[in-house]
């Protein structure tokens, strides 16, 4: 068995501090991602762009909510092995070696899908590609083939990308970072790690099938494996990375609400995934998440708590007029050929993208700030914030301009000179026909078989039909505006 035993006992190579989830294991594969250039670099990424001109204490960065992301994926994952075995296990000790490195790989792939999940993260998170000029660099003819030069990139994607997003940078970070030494030293296939990862298409290797099939009746209690096998676990898995209820948004809930000193992103994790399973329908060839009727409580706190966390910290006024300015100074230092080459030239060369971190920018704002004391990034080096003059929801797109005039109206300035930011509360994917979660049931003993059914989460709970996304749209004074005579 080798090191299975070794590895789901988590002996570990190495231990983590974490402020939220306490000591993280590290195993010999994750300390060689934690090394890389690639991933150092989201020491200097805050997880937040500048949310701590609000909140002080928002200061953690990327590299911590990675490893922490990676922390709670496993927990997932085991917990969904563990419910398994309650479920379907014959008798003790009922497993076999093939089943126990079955079920070791795929929580190697688990966690080093989370780890990698944000590595294509650029400075300032997510407000980097809210930027014009950033965006339209992004999108540039052929910006895909120049990130993936000398690589053929057609095992990944099934289609190339006009228009990249951070996942895709993602990607391409983490197929650097897996190379072969590291998969050796894992006993893993890199693809079938990028596989869980989002914006891919990966052919999954006959690894990923051979170990689908070994632990088959484990997680669905047949013993009939269908061709289509390996499709639905990866699609469960990559659940866990990449879903409603996944290991990401677990984590920066957690993250961000204890560095940002607030508790409205507070759930109880350990209630969720104890009533967590893996869904397998026969019938309806349908493989998801399942969760039981007592713990859709759990999951009804998890979305209204990110909900939540949206429309009080994410979308805070004063945080959302910090993002504004902090745009407008990208922009501002981008005007200098220099700049505007050395992010163009990160953005398709993967060996520069190493280096795109805040500081880099910080340090050109500094520049800037000392020759304009009235520039943007003036602005952002002495956190000079925005007037904020006034809130809404849910605002229609056809009147805005009309609430613009009233604002301005009110407060005496033109209307081009009130700034207007929006922000899209989120809630949940969940609604009625939603169903990669469902409920699991269990039927009394005296009803006809089977025992264990599924259904709609809609059919079983009205929560997620009660709210909704909100457009929360702040307006501010311009910095250049001046009261009409």
């Amino acid at each position: 068995m080798d090191n299975t035993i070794y590895d789901l006992l988590g002996v570990r190579d190495r231990l983590i501090m974490d402020p939220v989830h306490g000591g993280i294991s590290l195993f010999k594969q994750e300390v060689a991602v934690l090394d890389h250039p690639l991933f150092q670099r989201l020491r200097y990424i805050c997880q937040n762009d500048i949310l701590s001109y609000v909140f002080p204490g928002a200061t953690h960065s990327r590299f911590l909510h990675s490893i922490g992301t990676m922390h709670v994926g496993h927990r997932m994952y085991r917990g969904l092995i563990e419910s398994c075995l309650r479920r379907f296990r014959k008798e003790e000790g009922s497993l076999t070696n093939a089943q126990l490195a079955s079920i070791n790989y795929f929580n190697k792939l688990i966690r080093l899908a989370c780890l990698l999940h944000d590595c294509g993260h650029s400075s300032f998170s997510h407000q980097f590609s809210q930027v014009p000029t950033i965006r339209q660099l992004m999108d540039k003819p052929g910006r895909f083939k120049e990130l993936w030069s000398g690589i053929d990139p057609r095992p990944l994607y099934s289609e190339i990308p006009t228009e990249l997003e951070h996942e895709h940078f993602s990607v391409r970070c983490a197929h650097e970072i897996l190379g072969p030494d590291l998969t050796k030293t894992a006993d893993i296939e890199a693809r079938d790690v990028l596989a869980l990862m989002e914006t891919t298409s990966v052919v999954l290797s006959e690894r990923f099938t051979e170990h689908t099939i070994q632990l088959w009746e484990l997680i669905t209690g047949s013993s009939s494996v269908p061709d289509n096998a390996p499709f639905h676990l990866r699609n469960v898995l990559s659940l866990i990375v990449s879903g409603e209820i996944d290991a990401d948004r677990a984590d920066y809930m957690l993250r961000d609400g204890f560095h940002s000193s607030v508790t409205i992103g507070g759930f109880n994790l350990d209630h969720l995934l104890k009533n967590l399973h893996i869904g397998w329908d026969p019938e309806a060839d349908w493989m998801g998440l399942a969760i039981t009727s007592k713990g859709l409580g759990s999951l009804e706190d998890f979305v209204y708590s990110r909900h939540q966390m949206y429309r009080k910290v994410y979308g805070h006024k004063t945080s959302i007029g910090f993002d504004w300015i902090l745009r407008q100074a990208i922009e501002e230092v981008l005007t200098q050929p220099e700049v505007y080459e050395y992010i163009d030239l990160c953005l398709s060369d993967i060996n520069a993208f190493r280096y795109l971190t805040d500081n880099y920018f910080w340090e050109q704002f500094r520049v800037r700030a000392q020759r304009d004391p009235d520039s943007f990034s003036a602005m952002m080096m002495d956190r000079r914030r925005l007037e904020h003059l006034h809130s809404m929801e849910n605002v229609d797109s056809e009147k805005l301009a009309e609430k613009i005039s009233k604002v301005a109206d009110f407060n005496n300035i033109y209307p081009d000179d009130i700034v207007c930011c929006t922000l899209r509360a989120r809630f949940s994917k969940i609604r009625k026909d939603f169903d990669k979660i469902k409920v699991l049931n269990k039927r009394p003993l005296s009803e006809q078989s089977p025992q264990i059914y599924y259904s709609l989460i809609s059919d079983e709970s009205g929560f997620f039909q009660k709210f909704s996304d909100a457009n929360i749209v702040h307006f501010y004074r311009s910095p250049q505006a001046k009261h009409l005579n």
